[in-house]
């Protein structure tokens, strides 16, 4: 093959890919305006079928839009339930951290994970019991069933349910559950005192 001959075959080849390109082009334009106006002009018929069929059930209906806002308290200070757990070694940092979160209007729940040993959990337990100001209140539960607890599965989803379950039943009227360790310690009091 000459070099005439080469590109006379590159220069057919070329074309045919231009020819190709275009038609495909106006094939689809032509779709396109064809399913434009065939939607536009059978409009009416889907209107009136439409109009026949069954009617929808309503959209459902967020939780959110069924809500009623409560008359404002006239304390303005929230009543919040806490779940406060530890585990092994942690009593006395439990203990330490429901002392500073202690407001006499909040509910408490105190958990030691089976990790704790019996003798820690019922030291514990003894000593909420014994302390003055939760003996009067009476807002302050020790969780008697320790639940093995892992802090990267499920355990630790079914022990906070099972604190609010507590504090729900024996509680009652809270407006905030809040979930913590015996490591977090707070800086502020609930009243807004700083420590």
């Amino acid at each position: 093959m000459d070099s005439t001959s080469a590109t006379k075959l590159q220069l057919h080849k070329k074309k045919t890919w231009f020819l190709l390109l275009t038609f495909s082009l106006l094939l689809s334009t032509l779709l396109i305006t064809i399913s434009i106006t065939s939607t536009s002009s059978t409009t009416p018929s889907l209107l009136n079928y439409a109009h026949n069929r069954k009617p929808k059930p309503p959209l459902p209906q967020f939780v959110e839009s069924k809500l009623h806002v409560a008359s404002i308290s006239p304390n303005p200070v929230p009543k919040l339930a806490y779940l406060i757990s530890g585990s092994a070694g942690d009593g006395v940092s439990l203990l330490r951290t429901l002392k500073a979160l202690y407001h006499p209007r909040n509910q408490y729940a105190v958990h030691l994970d089976l990790e704790a040993s019996a003798e820690e959990r019922l030291e514990v337990a003894e000593l909420v019991e014994n302390e003055p100001v939760f003996k009067r209140v009476g807002n302050v539960r020790m969780v008697t069933r320790a639940n093995l607890v892992t802090y990267r599965g499920p355990t630790m989803v079914t022990n906070t349910l099972h604190a609010a379950a507590i504090l729900f039943k024996e509680g009652g009227d809270w407006d905030w559950f809040i979930n913590l360790s015996a490591s977090d310690y707070p800086l502020v009091t609930q009243d807004g005192n700083c420590y």
